[in-house]
């Protein structure tokens, strides 16, 4: 069912088979002295059978079986402006939507999956941004030529500057074994910290300003963001009336002759947000459901994130990723996850002989806080979730993926996830949600 998926929509959408073809055309592997051009392609689908719910509200994942499907194809363009600075500039073709619409799950099954979808494809510019270096003492061998990154010399020390719109998440939050859903593990929770309430559209991507300082093993970064105009809307402020600030320490460390790091991040959103207790209460005098929308007024957010990334031998690398956030408030941008615990490994293919093949397994608990669980039992709704009514638990989610390399551009993944608790609901599930991806870069 999800390979057919696959070939209906590459068969029925002609813009995006045009798109993928500019993508192969274009950006295979093409450069000049002080430009470059990449593109990819990637397509998600992901079936889910029917499962145990009494009932359902307007944001629950549907409970009868479903199939789902993303598809997208990207050109990056890079050109040198002076020494050390270039802009960066992508055109996205987007089509699709994730399990019932992106909805029905905290830590959503498809990072591919954007909180907005269209049956017919569309284009964007999720990025355009300029990055400047400036480097301290001597440079080291020159970057790699790849998507976003010309072929500069590379540097130990000193300041990056990035300025204009990109992903929060291009920055801060990364790590090297769980952050990219076209080519790792699939689920929001996984591939970022859960309760890391980041500045963005809904695409996932904000206008802002971040610098990097990198010095011997030490980095710390700092960025300010805008927010978006009301919460997981598809437009941000243009001039910092809503915005969030992230800050992030990095320590690069050798533990047993293998490289590893970690990772604290802090961040403040200040913005128009609701408080889950002022809903209830003006839902309990207007005897009605609680609407977080209606008693917004402007205030402030905060959370940290904790994570670590480890080298265990050649081949196998394991991560951890602890986050909590204020949970007296609403969700501005992400996801309703207060707490959240992720923790997984990662095996290269070399260990069996099978050079660019990856295995992956991680286990992810989310929660959520006491005001969230009672606002969401009296009928709430979220960005996510609502299910109308709430038998809290903590949703508790398991991943594993198998990356076959097929050619040296081209790769096919085979995802599982099994959802327990899915939106922190004990009355609904479990779910076993099984997933296809496909994925070329050049």
């Amino acid at each position: 069912m999800m390979a057919r998926s696959f070939a209906l929509a590459l068969r029925s959408s002609g813009t995006l088979r045009r798109g993928f073809a500019l993508a192969l055309l274009l950006g295979a592997t093409a450069r000049g002295a002080d430009w470059n051009l990449h593109g990819q392609f990637t397509g998600v689908t992901q079936y889910h059978p029917a499962f145990h719910a009494p009932y359902s509200g307007a944001n629950s994942l549907d409970a009868e079986s479903d199939n789902a499907m993303t598809l997208d194809a990207t050109l990056f363009g890079g050109v040198s402006l002076w020494r050390d600075a270039a802009f960066y500039a992508n055109l996205e073709l987007d089509q699709g939507f994730g399990l019932s619409d992106t909805l029905g799950v905290a830590g959503f099954p498809s990072g591919e999956a954007y909180k907005v979808g269209a049956n017919q494809p569309y284009w964007r510019v999720p990025r355009l941004f300029l990055r400047q270096y400036f480097p301290w003492g001597e440079r080291t061998a020159t970057v790699a030529d790849a998507a976003n990154q010309l072929p500069i010399a590379g540097m130990n020390d000193g300041l990056v500057l990035t300025l204009g719109k990109f992903s929060v998440g291009d920055v801060f939050d990364t790590n090297q074994y769980a952050h990219d859903p076209r080519a790792d593990f699939l689920n929001w929770s996984v591939i970022d910290s859960g309760a890391f309430d980041y500045a963005a559209d809904a695409w996932g991507y904000t206008t802002g300003i971040a610098l990097e300082v990198n010095r011997g093993d030490w980095s710390l970064r700092a960025g300010l963001f805008n927010l978006s105009r009301i919460p997981n809307g598809k437009t941000t402020e243009p001039h910092f009336d809503q915005f969030s600030g992230v800050l992030e320490l990095e320590r690069r460390q050798s533990w047993f002759g293998r490289a590893g790091k970690i990772k604290a991040l802090a961040y403040l959103n200040r913005g128009r947000m609701g408080r889950y207790r002022d809903a209830l209460a003006l839902a309990t005098t207007a005897d009605q459901v609680p609407d977080v929308a209606a008693v917004r007024r402007y205030a402030s957010k905060s959370g940290i994130a904790i994570d670590i990334e480890q080298g265990i031998n050649e081949f196998l690398g394991a991560f951890l990723r602890f986050s909590v956030s204020d949970g007296s408030k609403e969700a501005f941008e992400f996801t309703e996850i207060n707490r959240s615990l992720a923790v997984g490994a990662a095996l290269a293919g070399q260990s069996w002989h099978r050079p660019g093949d990856a295995l992956g397994i991680a286990a992810v608990v989310n929660g959520l806080s006491s005001a969230g669980r009672e606002y969401f039992a009296r009928g709430g709704l979220g960005i996510l979730i609502g299910d109308g009514r709430l038998r809290a638990r903590p949703e508790q989610i398991l991943e594993a993926y198998y990356r076959v390399q097929l050619w040296p551009a081209v790769a096919l993944t085979f995802d599982t996830q099994y959802l327990r608790h899915p939106a922190y609901n004990a009355d609904r599930g479990p779910v076993n949600i099984l997933g296809l991806r496909l994925h070329a870069e050049f």
